[in-house]
């Protein structure tokens, strides 16, 4: 089975939100994107560009205090944000895993604080500091058929250098 991984260069926060808005418009839901990367590497720069994508409208604030919030666009997007999550006990007062069987999009920052919870179907997408202050690497990973299609038809973009 071919997989295919998307290696994208990013100069600016701008560029970034704009491959996550890319990534919006052709999500369907239910879906799970699952985010890792240091911090200030620009998880939630590249969120708010999907939530964009998605139809979301209005600023999209990191939930780092709420860790999960609801935003309304053409499908539910639930944006998630596990950065102060300190044990896994503290996902059962969260309805994480509801969420995650719904029928939303489903964004999560910090996912390898959860990957036990992660479906076996999911996009993840992994950010790396890049060369200048501002440049990012990213790198998206499809993991199950559904997502290996979506990329298939990403990969048409600026900046994509696929490895098949």
């Amino acid at each position: 089975m071919n997989t295919i991984n998307l290696m994208f260069h990013t100069r600016s926060p701008e560029e970034t939100q704009r491959l996550g808005e890319r990534l919006g418009e052709i999500l369907q839901a239910p879906a799970v994107v699952a985010l890792v990367g240091e911090l200030g590497v620009g998880k939630t720069c590249f969120i708010q560009g999907v939530a964009r994508g998605l139809g979301v409208k209005g600023y999209v604030p990191s939930p780092t205090f709420t860790l999960i919030r609801e935003h309304h666009g053409r499908v539910p997007v639930y944006h998630v944000d596990l950065y102060r999550l300190e044990k896994p006990q503290e996902l059962e007062d969260l309805g994480l895993e509801e969420i995650l069987e719904g029928e939303g999009v489903v964004l999560i920052e910090w996912a390898e604080k959860v990957r036990f919870l992660l479906p076996p179907e999911h996009l993840q997408v992994e950010l790396r500091f890049g060369q200048g202050d501002e440049e990012r690497e990213i790198l998206i990973v499809p993991h199950g058929e559904r997502y290996r299609q979506l990329l298939r038809g990403f990969s048409q973009g600026p900046h994509a250098r696929a490895s098949l």
